[in-house]
């Protein structure tokens, strides 16, 4: 460096930070952009708010919260079930198919009672 230049300092500030709005402020600035006339960017600008921000803060404070669910109330009934629970056989396992007259077929299964089951057959052999 010689004599003759002029020493230059340049003074860097730190960024700025984050502004932190109370909620009356907030409140404020929405009531501002509920007025006729008056555009959310508009009034952004003139307060210095990003208008994101502001967008925000009306639907954060102008949308209704939405109600809790309700529950409908339950009664637990008597715990003595009324069907029977076991699985029904597999579609073809255990059963008998019995050959009729005139083509017809009787399909019972493996645990048929033998004296119903004739009965059955006698009357559906009757002409």
């Amino acid at each position: 460096m010689t004599a003759s230049a002029p020493l230059m300092m340049e003074i860097v500030e730190a960024a700025p930070r984050r502004r932190r709005w109370s909620q009356v402020e907030k409140e404020q600035l929405v009531a501002e952009t509920c007025e006729p006339g008056v555009s959310v960017s508009l009034v952004a600008r003139r307060r210095g708010v990003d208008p994101s921000l502001l967008f925000r803060w009306r639907r954060q404070m102008l949308t209704p919260a939405e109600p809790p669910p309700l529950f409908a109330p339950v009664e637990v009934a008597d715990a003595t079930p009324v069907l029977s629970l076991t699985p029904p056989a597999p579609s073809g396992a255990g059963m008998i198919e019995i050959e009729l007259a005139g083509g017809r077929r009787l399909r019972v299964g493996r645990d048929v009672d033998a004296e119903a089951l004739r009965r059955v057959v006698s009357v559906l052999e009757r002409p």
